[in-house]
């Protein structure tokens, strides 16, 4: 029988996966045995790219990982021994049998602490929560006390001191950080799981037909608890010989779950009572912790209440293997592997745990105060892993109104995880998301995110109480800056009448939202300003659907003015410094104003330079400049004397007087030559759109200044000094 000839498949040129399949289709033409030797020729003969692939042969890639894998790390997270030799690595390192809550508080601790002083009290902030094993990426901002206050319950509940019998309870407004901390929590603990310093283990039964297969415990059991109770306590005092008080203790709690219990009690009468014999059988392994694969990491989140029942916590009967076992009591036909069986050992996390229906709670309240579960079948189990939920301020209130929740509520800690409040913090959450690495095709221009950010913390924060202090007064105070009359103490008095601080206002989701669409909503341009974002939040208040009162609308919209007049002000600014960033240009002016506030001080005259004459003080030149920076009439004399002392202080030290380091005289100084040179520049002409050569030569400077001291582009300049201009107009129209 005449088969139809294969078409020809031409040499693809350039494209690896094509040659893959030209090869591939090629070989279905040769005999089997000659694949390999013709594959070798094609490779090296008759490849077109044979040249190009010499530096990418598959060789090379493998021998690439060779060197850099790492096999005696692997082994000791894959070990597998008996129980004595498990008892060897228990007397050596105690740590191993640490409890859940130990264990993620040694995690947290081992990325180290920094002790801060906040208003004369000490708060750690820990290094964990600036995520700095991914670069940041899931760094939580702004929340060192409430993360304080959390881990501060982990240490409580790792001395068992109470804290470990409840549930942990995160509660905040949406989007404020609850479930990335959750995230960080659980990966730590599976890096730690992976190390030397987190090393746990767990136990399984070898098989009595197959000496080589074991059967793991599904609930991650501590191998300790195979001692019989009425030993334990010697047992332990053994382990524990020649440690300090300081030092940590193996102590032993707990029973084995329903299969190794079944298994044990198998062996031992197998074996006439033989305990010894008994944990011959027994192998015990390295347990590495992940929540992909389930082991010692659960997540449960409600759902319908017809498709979800408690069995997604406690496990549930595995009906095929009934036929093989006869019973639906057999643990053998029972899969554990509902959340708490399997979070046993680590932490298990419940997203918005107040909703969940009252049957679940049950098991919760059981598996807090107790430490045990009621899998279907079976006697209560024993657990030992953090149980940490969280939930938002409707639900909670609910709970708090709900007298038939009273039980839940005696049994959870409740820790508060608000918005952020600082400025400097919130704008780190957004310039995380939207920088020139994530966003490396459009210009961000400076403030942008700073506006949208401010917005944000203007939002959550309560109107002040003080007489004369601006809720964006507030901010500044929050964010560092000094105001007169404002103490440390003063502003923590600020934050303690403010109780519902950080708990209302705008989401940083919604504002990271409004910033895509504005990266996405004007394409023609290359890069987005502040009032692109401040338009598109305005924009979106219409359809919130979190803010159902248009009173709140109301007042948000108002708070984008005063951002946008905040906004206009440090623009303002940025362009008269500079227009006045001439330095030879300052310095003269500097020495002009110094040789005249020396002469008035000392009661001398000032010899002008061109004519050569001795004058008396150029009174009006030294009061353009004061009045820069507010200096009354009556204060002109201890202004200028306090000058004079500084510079004298320098001289005596043998150091040079700079103006630059005097805050407020280069202030007085720049405002004081913007206002000379403004003029000469004519910024305003850009508003009519005629500009002379000499003109649009001085614009160039100062829209060069902007792009390479501030951070501007070319478009962000042009569009902030056509701002700045207009405003400039506006204000030589009104005194006209």
């Amino acid at each position: 029988m005449k088969t139809s000839p294969r078409p020809h498949h031409p040499q693809p040129s350039g494209c690896v996966l094509n040659y893959i399949i030209w090869v591939y289709t090629t070989f279905q033409d040769i005999a089997p045995p000659a694949r390999l030797a013709h594959a070798r020729h094609l490779t090296i003969e008759s490849s077109p790219s044979a040249g190009s692939m010499a530096m990418t042969k598959g060789s090379e890639i493998i021998s690439l990982v060779s060197e850099r894998q790492d096999r005696d790390q692997f082994r000791r997270k894959n070990w597998v021994g008996t129980f004595e030799e498990y008892l060897d690595i228990v007397r050596e390192h105690p740590e191993v049998t640490r409890t859940a809550y130990q264990r993620l508080y040694d995690m947290i601790l081992s990325y180290g602490v920094e002790v801060l002083d906040r208003n004369r009290e000490k708060v750690y902030h820990y290094r964990f929560f600036d995520d700095p094993d991914h670069n940041g990426h899931d760094a939580v901002y702004g929340l060192t006390g409430p993360l304080h206050d959390l881990v501060n319950a982990l240490k409580s509940a790792a001395h068992e001191y109470g804290i470990e019998k409840r549930v942990l309870l995160l509660h905040g407004p949406v989007g404020s950080s609850k479930s990335t901390i959750v995230r960080l929590l659980k990966q730590g603990l599976e890096r730690y799981s992976a190390t030397d310093a987190g090393a746990l283990y767990t136990l399984g039964w070898v098989d009595e037909e197959d000496p080589e297969e074991v059967h793991w415990c599904p609930m991650n059991e501590e191998p300790l608890h195979l001692i019989p109770e009425r030993f334990r306590d010697d047992v332990a005092a053994k382990l524990n010989v020649g440690r300090g008080e300081d030092d940590l203790k193996v102590r032993i709690r707990g029973e084995l779950d329903p299969f190794c219990r079944f298994m044990y009690q198998h062996r031992l009468k197998k074996y006439d009572g033989d305990w010894t014999r008994v944990v011959q059988d027994v192998r015990i392994k390295r347990l590495i912790l992940s929540e992909k694969d389930r082991i010692g990491i659960g997540t449960f989140q409600p759902k319908d209440e017809k498709n979800q029942d408690a069995t997604e916590l406690t496990g549930d009967i595995n009906y095929r293997k009934i036929a093989v076992y006869g019973s639906d009591s057999d643990p053998r036909a029972f899969n554990f592997d509902g959340e708490f069986n399997i979070a046993n050992r680590g932490i298990i996390e419940f997203v918005e745990v107040l909703k969940l229906d009252v049957a679940f709670l049950y098991d919760l309240l059981g598996a807090s105060q107790e430490h045990r579960i009621k899998p279907k079948k079976f006697a209560q189990t024993d657990i030992d892993e953090v149980i940490i939920g969280h939930t938002n301020e409707p639900e909670y209130r609910r709970l708090q109104n709900n007298e038939f929740m009273e039980a839940l509520r005696d049994r959870t800690v409740k820790i508060d995880i608000p918005y952020v409040t600082t400025l400097a913090n919130e704008i780190k959450i957004y310039e995380k998301d939207y920088n020139p690495r994530t966003v490396p095709n459009k210009h961000i221009a400076p403030h942008t995110i700073e506006m949208a950010a401010m917005w944000a913390i203007l939002t959550r924060l309560e109107e002040p109480k003080h007489a004369g202090l601006s809720r964006l007064q507030k901010l500044k105070l929050y964010n560092g800056k000094s105001l007169p009359g404002f103490t440390e103490e003063n502003i923590a008095e600020l934050r303690d009448q403010a109780v519902s601080e950080g708990l209302i206002g705008i989401s940083p989701r919604y504002v990271q939202d409004k910033l895509s669409n504005a990266l996405v909503a004007h394409p023609e341009a290359r890069s987005i300003n502040p009032f692109m974002v401040l338009n598109e939040l305005e924009a979106g208040l219409k359809h919130h659907s979190l803010i159902t009162h248009e009173e709140t609308k109301h007042q948000f919209r108002e708070l984008l003015g005063v951002v946008k007049e905040e906004y206009t002000n440090i623009v303002k600014n940025e362009v008269q410094r500079a227009i006045a960033a001439d330095e030879a240009a300052l310095s003269r002016l500097c020495g002009n104003y110094i040789d005249n506030i020396k002469a008035y001080t000392q009661r001398e005259k000032v010899r002008n330079a061109f004519t050569g004459q001795y004058e008396e003080p150029d009174e009006r030149l030294m009061r353009s400049i004061e009045d820069k920076i507010d200096i009354p009439e009556s204060r002109k004399d201890d202004f200028r004397r306090e000058i004079m002392n500084y510079i004298g202080a320098l001289s005596i030290d043998g150091k040079k007087f700079d103006y630059r380091t005097n805050e407020r005289l280069n202030k007085a100084l720049e405002l004081k030559l913007f206002e000379d040179q403004k003029d000469s520049i004519k910024l305003t002409s850009l508003v009519s759109n005629v500009v002379d050569a000499e003109t649009q030569q001085k614009i160039d400077v100062v829209k060069g200044r902007l792009i390479r001291d501030l951070g501007y582009d070319d478009e962000s300049a042009t569009d902030v000094l056509n701002y700045v201009a207009s405003i400039f107009a506006r204000g030589d129209a009104k005194e006209k």
